[in-house]
């Protein structure tokens, strides 16, 4: 999301003028673009705005924008006063304060708290400035891009401080998605991922407006885009409609992120995520009988958070077993943190220590590689389609349909190309492979 926020921010900019810089030491503007989601996220986002402080002493026309999370989408007094050097603070998706301040257009300020949306990057007003183009550096560049569709989270899992720094969800309009998806395509992007908090509650805050598989139909009849995907799932919100979306559609891939958080029924009630271990795991088996349990099939990935307060040995051995049966392709695992204003910030102690956290993690780590590696192993020989998106220190970088990371060495332009290759090598987190 951040990544897609910050995107728009430097389209929106170019079009009022400005270009990008190669150096921050050479800008006249710096965006701090910040995520607060975990500790230390938010130590690196005041890391490198301290860093700045030298830089704005040096050159004090230089203006400093710090947005996203870590301003949230409350008031940001506290900040102004702790980093006066700051010229503009900007809620996350909003580029509204720091365009007002470059066109010293007044009444674009701050009233009351809120902003005034005119260039609100996601609120699809008909002043708004175009974020359809992607930022010269990365236009014709880029092959594949992330869109939001839905923003901000209400559903306030204990642990994460999303809806309070991003605000309650809300689905940007259909049509809108479909036009800046069509803009996309016609810029040479092949490859679109559909972002939201929970992405399966698009529409559901829209009279009579379309669902995600609705939405999915509607791009798949986009001339020019070559894959789909779609991130983050919740185990509630992911209903057959959808799955028969994914199996029905051909430029949506088998792809499914959909997070179990921990495999103990106790800690998932205390992080309240309404669900049990019991359905994450009937969820994974519908999702393998629907989009295919053989080779290659659908590929699964999961987040895990571990030394959630209160977690036991024994209810994080619940959370090992339940990753060491269901076998998913990927686990994107978390060390807790607290973050200030959350449920469990309030309410629980944070009393399982950073060196059990650690090992803990470690273990989960070790486990994922393993299953991993016998996962990809299956790939050595096979043939697959992979779009290439860059090359990395000479080789091509691209992705299967289930989202394998594979390389390979070609001299040929393979830009943008989805191609077939064959296997010759599979580790836990990438590929080799030859043309085929």
């Amino acid at each position: 999301m951040n990544v897609a926020d910050s995107q728009r921010v430097a389209s929106t900019l170019e079009q009022i003028g400005c270009q990008g810089a190669v150096r921050v030491e050479e800008a006249d503007v710096v965006i701090l673009n910040t995520c607060v989601v975990r500790q230390s996220a938010e130590d690196k986002a005041y890391g490198y705005l301290n860093s700045l402080r030298s830089l704005k002493a040096q050159r004090p026309s230089m203006v400093i924008n710090l947005m996203g999370c870590l301003v949230g989408v409350k008031s940001s007094e506290k900040l102004k006063q702790r980093f006066p050097f700051v010229d503009v603070f900007s809620p996350p998706s909003d580029a509204g304060p720091l365009v007002a301040y470059l066109t010293q257009d007044e009444s674009r300020q701050l009233e009351d708290g809120e902003v005034t949306r005119r260039f609100a990057l996601m609120d699809d007003g008909p002043e708004q400035v175009s974020a359809l183009h992607l930022p010269e550096a990365e236009r014709g560049r880029l092959v594949s891009v992330h869109v939001p569709v839905v923003l901000g989270c209400s559903h306030a899992c204990t642990y994460c401080i999303i809806p309070y720094r991003r605000g309650v969800e809300r689905s940007r309009p259909s049509a809108t998605i479909i036009a800046e998806l069509r803009a996309l395509a016609a810029q040479g992007v092949k490859e679109v991922t559909l972002l939201g908090q929970i992405v399966d509650r698009y529409g559901k805050d829209l009279p009579e407006g379309p669902n995600l598989a609705d939405l999915l139909r509607m791009a798949n009849e986009i001339e020019g885009l070559e894959r789909i995907r779609f991130l983050t799932s919740h185990p509630n919100w992911m209903h057959e409609e959808l799955l028969d979306a994914v199996a029905s559609l051909p430029k949506v891939m088998p792809h499914i992120e959909v997070p179990v958080q921990a495999g103990d029924d106790q800690v998932l009630e205390n992080m309240k995520r309404g669900y049990s271990a019991e359905d994450y795991r009937r969820l994974v088996e519908k999702i393998r009988a629907r989009l295919g349990g053989g080779f290659p099939g659908v590929s699964i990935a999961t987040d895990i958070i571990v030394g959630f307060p209160g977690e036991s040995e024994a209810q994080f051995q619940n959370t090992y077993d339940l990753l060491a049966e269901l076998k998913l392709d990927v686990s994107h695992l978390a060390r807790y943190s607290t973050r200030p204003g959350t449920v469990a910030d309030r309410r629980m102690e944070d009393d399982v220590t950073e060196s059990e956290k650690m090992r803990r993690f470690r273990l989960l780590e070790d486990l994922q590689e393993n299953i991993a590696a016998e996962i990809n192993a299956r790939y050595l020989g096979e043939r697959v389609d992979v779009l290439f998106e860059e090359r990395v220190k000479g080789r091509w970088k691209g992705r299967t349909p289930t989202n394998k990371l594979v390389f390979l060495e070609s001299q040929e332009d393979l830009h943008g190309k989805i191609v077939p290759v064959t296997i010759t090598w599979a580790g836990p987190w990438s590929m080799q492979s030859r043309l085929a």
